[in-house]
């Protein structure tokens, strides 16, 4: 058993185990059909879905594989790719495409074909924003033709859910949606269900979430996927501040280092009092600017090194890594 021991009365939704038990299995698929037709608006009603084989390869047997968290279909064939992400990663975008591409070539019947394709909708629930100057956390993204601003391709849909950024209380709560977001971010610092969340699915989703009810096995798969969602928690934020720490430091001292240096010579060659101490302040303005910057994009790159460092000290694969932190192989390698 984990060493940290659960104190939640509910699952943690952003550990794979609880993602997985409530999103991709057969018993609770009507957790699912609710969270897709409150996401979809009511643009159309999923009725049954059908999970597939989450693990795909390329046309080639040496391709790269793509192991989906969850992926299912509905009865008139449209596909969906779930996909729950605890942090941001430097290609997040490239990799929604990328997986997106499966859905479209299984669909690809051996024979002739017309290329009629059916829907596909990769979705995001996110655990990080990254559309940072941006304060909504709904996205849909289409193909759109840039002159006519209209819809090109009504089929592929991607929609984002930056979860940080839904800070809706439990009054507030208007539609189903918004009750799916609130219980998805909120669910397991509930020690009972809000009273906002009465519809027949959140008494399905409560109960099927509760820890207490939980066979050995569960909660032992359970408890050691908190401990490594804490894990990496603790990894990214201790990353994230050493690193910032670090390069800021180091390159702010070397802004002001070369600005100072700038300025005395600046002042010098002026040859006088007023000059020397006019061109010290430009230096140092320049410097502390050119710090600055110098600092924010060294503690970036330390913050990509210790990302790195940590997720290979916990065992994390190669290849995860490199997406993860958008280092190549040898650098990973080497550190």
């Amino acid at each position: 058993m984990g060493t940290e021991g659960i104190y939640e009365r509910y699952v943690n939704f952003y550990t794979d185990f609880a993602f997985k038990k409530l999103f991709g299995t057969e018993v609770n698929k009507n957790l699912l059909i609710s969270f897709l037709n409150a996401l979809l608006h009511g643009r159309e009603e999923i009725k049954d879905i059908t999970y597939l084989n989450t693990e795909h390869l390329g046309t080639q047997e040496y391709d790269r594989r793509a192991v989906f968290d969850v992926y299912c279909t509905n009865e008139r064939g449209e596909h969906f790719l779930v996909e729950m992400q605890k942090g941001e990663q430097q290609f997040f975008k490239d990799r929604s495409i990328y997986y997106s591409t499966f859905a479209i070539r299984e669909q690809a019947p051996r024979g002739v074909w017309d290329y009629g394709l059916k829907g596909i909708y990769t979705i995001g629930i996110l655990n990080f924003c990254f559309e940072k100057e941006n304060t909504d956390y709904y996205h849909e993204v289409k193909l759109v033709d840039l002159a006519s601003k209209e819809v090109f391709y009504d089929k592929l849909t991607f929609i984002y859910l930056e979860m940080p950024k839904f800070t809706k209380g439990e009054n507030e709560l208007e539609t189903l949606f918004d009750k799916w977001l609130y219980a998805i971010r909120n669910l397991a610092s509930l020690m009972e269900r809000p009273r906002a969340l009465q519809e027949k699915v959140f008494s399905h989703l409560f109960e099927v979430a509760e820890i207490a009810k939980f066979d050995r096995k569960e909660r032992y798969e359970y408890e050691e996927s908190l401990k490594a969602y804490r894990d990496w928690f603790s990894v990214m934020k201790t990353a994230e501040i050493r690193g910032h720490e670090k390069g800021f430091t180091k390159g702010l001292a070397e802004g002001l280092e070369k600005g100072m240096a700038e300025g005395l010579e600046k002042g010098l060659e002026k040859g006088m009092a007023e000059g020397l101490e006019k061109g010290i302040a430009e230096g140092l303005e320049k410097g502390i600017a050119e710090g600055l910057e110098k600092g924010r994009e060294k503690g970036r790159e330390e913050e990509r090194l210790a990302n790195a460092r940590n997720l290979k000290q916990l065992g994390v694969p190669i290849d995860i890594i490199k997406r993860a932190t958008g280092l190549n192989e040898k650098d990973i390698e080497l550190l």
